[in-house]
């Protein structure tokens, strides 16, 4: 047991059910624990992945499955003041946009010590999470930010790519999401939402159900996205490999189809030093899902947070900083 990586997730909707799945099969992290806003579950001998995700679908939180699930309105203190976990995973929806900061706040206060992950999209969250730094230093906790698939797998491929240039010109990041039904990624397809032309944070979390079906009604199920606030561009700066403003990210989200509208992709463009232009090109699969290239390097980043923890390292770290672990 002592090998095993004991992991924790925060949120339990479509992403927090992905990552629940994707570490079912595997030997070296054991899911023990999990919270939604209504309850939270712990085992320290490992979840029923699929008692989790058919109790939280069926009665609205995994606080309902018996023997281990506790109901509770403040759920994710609870979980941390009663659990031995060495990681979280947080697949929370990051609405308000203070959010991920508030939650981070509570582990600092809260005595824990480990790795926490997560996966955020907007710059401003995370400049939110870079204002703790001192405070998740003092506090023991190796914080792993940005580590999904953009920000996350696509920042770390520009941040390699980047080596075979004297200059980085550009990065420009371009996904293509296919999802069958929007409602598995509610929380997700809201903060798209945030991104487009007329909509904000505030106004996309005070959207009903049907104002969200009404709205993908108007352009048949595409959310089509340009120039979002996506913090590549603050962890590419921070790296020290191109300014903020030297790169773009946008996509397109099909809410009604699983097949990808387009591959997604990070092109780096620069100037070698030989003095010639290129531009390097890293292409996901399009069979890999967005809970894939999301929920897996997540979970790579946590392994090297604990390998990070190990040498008494504590912080806040992006997936522009350090290479991801492979999980087996």
């Amino acid at each position: 047991m002592s090998n095993i990586i004991r992991v924790g997730v925060l949120g339990f909707g479509g992403l927090g059910q992905a990552a629940a799945r994707l570490l079912a099969p595997k030997s070296e992290m054991r899911l023990v624990a999990a919270a939604d806003h209504k309850g939270y579950i712990y085992n320290p001998e490992g979840l029923d992945t699929q008692a989790c995700i058919s109790t939280y679908n069926q009665q609205g939180s995994v606080g309902h499955v018996p023997e281990y699930g506790v109901l509770s309105q403040t759920s994710i203190a609870d979980l941390i003041a009663n659990a031995q976990v060495d990681g979280f995973f947080l697949a929370l929806p990051n609405l308000p946009n203070t959010f991920m900061a508030d939650v981070t706040r509570q582990f600092i206060a809260s005595g824990w010590q480990g790795v926490l992950v997560d996966a955020l999209k907007r710059t401003s969250a995370m400049e939110q999470i870079l204002s703790l730094k001192d405070e998740v230093k003092n506090a023991g906790i190796t914080y792993m930010t940005g580590c999904g698939a953009t920000p996350g797998l696509l920042t770390a491929a520009a941040a390699i790519a980047a080596q075979s240039y004297a200059e980085v010109h550009s990065v420009k990041i371009t996904f293509g999401v296919g999802i069958a039904n929007w409602e598995a990624y509610r929380a997700t397809i809201r903060e798209d939402i945030a991104h487009m032309p007329g909509y904000d944070v505030d106004k996309a979390r005070a959207m009903s159900d049907a104002e969200v079906e009404a709205l993908l009604d108007e352009t048949n199920g595409i959310i089509s996205l340009e120039n979002m606030e996506h913090a590549d561009d603050l962890m590419l700066e921070l790296a020290g490999i191109c300014s903020r403003d030297q790169v773009s990210v946008g996509g397109v989200v099909d809410t009604r189809n699983p097949k990808k509208p387009l591959s997604t992709n990070v092109q780096l463009t620069g100037r070698t030093f030989e003095g010639k232009i290129a531009t390097h090109t890293f292409t996901l699969g399009d069979e890999t899902s967005m809970a894939a290239n999301v929920c897996g390097p997540a979970f790579g980043y946590l392994k090297t947070g604990v390998w990070l923890q190990k040498q008494g390292l504590t912080g806040i770290f992006t997936a522009a900083d350090m290479m991801p672990q492979f999980v087996k």
